[in-house]
């Protein structure tokens, strides 16, 4: 009788420990989600930055000037909701405008230019690495909450599901071809 309660006891300790466990992994997956989502916003931010200061520089021909600017403001102004749509077509203005490297080059002519185009280049290689790491961690997390003890157990409390960022991160191919930062 005594043995078989000790055996309940550490059957049911060792369950407690694996939950523990996943709860704890759980967490460690929704912070992981945190922190790649704030690396995302600052990506996106920078390159709608960058975007507005090179359309507001008088380097570029005033149609792509006015394109570039309006696309950057809308990301950069878009509630949650409307966010991927906003980077999206921020990412076809973008190529829009630079999709030949006759563009590139003439800014990079402009006094200033070559800075720019080296800034805005690297702006927008980042966006698609930091848009998979976050989208990495979401799919983790997805996986696990997925599981029937996280459910049955609710180990994920009332954390939100998590949702990836789906948006069009295509770079120029004249920007993505340049060496840079």
């Amino acid at each position: 009788m005594i043995e078989t309660l000790i055996w309940i006891v550490v059957a049911v300790v060792a369950i407690g420990l694996y939950l523990s466990w996943t709860a704890g992994r759980l967490d460690r997956l929704h912070a992981r989600i945190d922190a790649a989502r704030a690396a995302l916003d600052a990506q996106l931010l920078r390159r709608a930055s960058v975007t507005q200061e090179l359309a507001s520089s008088g380097v570029l021909d005033p149609a792509a000037s006015i394109v570039l600017y309006q696309a950057a403001h809308a990301a950069r102004q878009a509630e949650e909701e409307q966010r991927e749509v906003a980077e999206s077509e921020l990412s076809q203005a973008l190529r829009a405008v630079f999709g030949e490297a006759a563009q590139v080059e003439a800014v990079q002519a402009a006094p200033g230019g070559e800075d720019a185009a080296g800034e805005l280049a690297a702006a927008v290689r980042r966006v698609p690495m930091a848009r998979r790491f976050h989208n990495d961690s979401v799919r983790a997390a997805r996986a696990l909450r997925r599981h029937r003890k996280v459910r049955w157990f609710r180990l994920a409390g009332h954390a939100p599901f998590p949702l990836a960022f789906e948006m069009d991160d295509e770079p120029p191919v004249a920007l993505a071809d340049r060496p840079g930062s």
